[in-house]
């Protein structure tokens, strides 16, 4: 096994093209095709990890958080930024990070909270825009089954709610919404001349690469004519935050001692309390102002995050409680995720979850 392929393992669990755009995701340090030799998982990659790593003979560090995240023009050992560098590159030791790529995955940092407070009915809170597209080609009619069933093998038709598709003797398919099927979407247009056919898929963005691949291998002409459209869609699997329920209202007071409780907290910074039951809870973790208002729009009770100033608090209006937990409280069980997954990915190689606390914020 080589370091690529716990990186194909994590790129599955959070494709990268869906991390923000001032993100520094992926492989940061190292040699993607060098052997692995064991993963250790953190939440911030510091020269304490590093050496953590070394110790455990572990030659790939995944980290949430990235430790590039600017340029660097210089690695002269200056900044903490430097030294971790140096020291991974003088040890052989890959860093790869993943960030608001799991963020924004359905079952990232945000589910991981809800599970932890004890939340169900959990959706995304602010769905990311523009992660849907769709491809329209022409193929002669007697290869139109082939190449359909080539683009759904190549991931097309894996798209939100939809499932039990059909085609008409019009040729176009019809949808029927099912949110525990697993869906296949595609459609035939009309004919575009006597002997060909318009065939449609919709797809994940992150798959395009693949679905273009399919395509061009599969299709019988040397020139393959298609086109490629951004379909408006918000796709409600991805994106920034999570709401959800509690089975049953629990007073404020007690809502933050539950916080602190499973949470591993002990310092809650929060707004007024508004004397009104907590039942819809909207949480984002790491920092999570800008998702204020639509916590608020989704009628959630309390809006669980972390490092919001002064004026946010004013901003909460006295119609929802904040409740900042603190950045590396509200990601601290990230790691452990993504110990739990890779684990059961390689059963050949250890998967090492750091020991090292990393949060640079202390309390007195």
């Amino acid at each position: 096994m080589i370091i690529q392929d716990v990186i194909n393992h994590l790129e599955a669990l959070a494709p990268l093209a869906y991390a923000e755009d001032f993100d520094n995701v992926g492989l940061l340090v190292g040699n993607k095709n060098e052997k692995l030799t064991g993963v250790l998982v953190t939440l911030d990659t510091l020269e304490t990890v590093v050496d953590e790593a070394i110790a455990n003979s572990c030659n790939l560090i995944v980290s949430f958080h990235p430790i590039i995240f600017k340029g660097l023009k210089k690695i002269t050992g200056k900044t903490y930024v430097e030294r971790v560098v140096l020291k991974a590159i003088q040890n052989n030791i890959a860093i790869y990070a993943i960030h608001t790529a799991l963020d924004n995955a359905l079952q990232g940092v945000n589910d991981v909270i809800c599970n932890k407070i004890g939340l169900t009915n959990k959706k995304i809170l602010i769905p990311q825009p523009k992660t849907i597209k769709k491809l329209t080609t022409y193929v002669p009619k007697d290869e139109a089954e082939t190449l359909r069933n080539a683009l759904f093998n190549a991931g097309a038709g894996s798209i939100g709610n939809y499932s039990n598709c059909s085609f008409n003797s019009d040729g176009y398919g019809t949808y029927k919404a099912n949110k525990n099927a697993n869906p296949t979407i595609g459609n035939i247009g009309k004919t575009h001349t006597e002997n060909e056919t318009k065939v449609s898929v919709i797809f994940a963005k992150h798959q395009e690469n693949q679905i273009i691949k399919a395509l061009k291998s599969t299709h019988s002409y040397e020139e393959v004519a298609y086109e490629i459209i951004t379909i408006e869609n918000k796709n409600q699997h991805i994106g920034m935050g999570m709401i959800g329920e509690f089975e049953a209202p629990m007073p404020e007071e007690a809502f933050l001692k539950h916080l602190k409780t499973t949470m591993n907290n002990g310092f809650i910074r929060h707004s007024n309390f508004l004397n009104k039951p907590i039942k819809k809870v909207a949480v984002l973790g790491g920092s999570g102002s800008f998702a204020m208002n639509a916590a608020k729009a989704c009628g959630a009770d309390a809006f669980v995050t972390a490092d919001l100033k002064y004026h946010d608090f004013f901003a909460a209006e006295n119609s929802i409680l904040l409740a900042d937990i603190g950045h590396y409280e509200s990601e601290q069980f990230t790691k452990n995720l993504l110990v739990t997954y890779l684990t059961k990915k390689i059963t050949n190689f250890a998967v090492v979850l750091s020991n090292t606390n990393t949060n640079p914020v202390k309390y007195f």
